[in-house]
């Protein structure tokens, strides 16, 4: 039997089952194993981790790890992405997270969601169309297809926004109504007179901008 020293930084200890020590982790292994599996195996999805030092050594999550390795692991910083990545801030969410969908498409943001997608399709359509999955499921977020994932720590759909904004630094990104809150697509600016038989006597007496879901 092998062990390995395993410390997590900022805010990873979250997702451990026991409370670690400020020694760390000992993880007790055998044979060949990645580093990404025994982070995984303590409960850690790869998707929240940015960097791995296995004794003062970036190494990448393809490392075998040895007897005695001492590994340090870091998350990402809010506001952080992957720095080699040039992709359109885009989301997909879990079932279980209706609320916080209607939420990022009221701000403007790219949010696809259904309550019927089983766990394969979520995963799939992640990685097709490089979406980032949003979801309390950790399990989730450890299947090798995903790329790009932020688990949850609120169970409270106002929190959870704060999070996902904060986390990805949204704040540039928010464009008020610009999106159906029902199906995701871009709402259509439309005339006052195109519209004029769905209003309201007090809406078309006030209001003159009006926008509409294509579909």
């Amino acid at each position: 039997m092998m062990q390995a020293t395993f410390v997590f930084q900022n805010g990873l200890e979250f997702f451990l089952a026991a409370q670690p020590t400020t020694q760390g982790v000992v993880c007790f292994f055998q044979g060949r194993q990645s580093i990404k599996h025994l982070v995984e195996s303590l409960g850690v999805p790869h998707v929240e981790v940015k960097r791995i030092e296995v004794n003062q050594r970036q190494v990448s999550f393809k490392y075998l790890v040895q007897d005695g390795d001492f590994v340090q692991v870091y998350p990402f910083k809010p506001g952080e992405f992957l720095s080699d990545q040039d992709l359109p801030i885009c989301f997909i969410l879990d079932n279980h997270l209706g609320q916080l969908a209607v939420y990022l498409r009221m701000l403007g943001v790219d949010a696809e969601y259904r309550n019927d997608y089983e766990d394969e399709e979520l995963a799939a359509i992640a990685a097709r169309e490089n979406r980032i999955l949003l979801t309390r499921d950790r399990r989730l977020l450890m299947r090798s297809i995903i790329e790009y994932g932020y688990c949850l720590r609120s169970k409270i759909p106002r929190e959870q926004l704060r999070e996902v904004v904060t986390r990805y630094n949204l704040y540039s990104e928010i464009v008020p109504f610009s999106r159906c809150m029902h199906c995701n697509g871009s709402l259509e600016e439309v005339r006052k007179e195109q519209v004029l038989g769905r209003l309201q006597p007090l809406t078309k007496r006030y209001y003159f901008e009006f926008r509409r879901c294509p579909d």
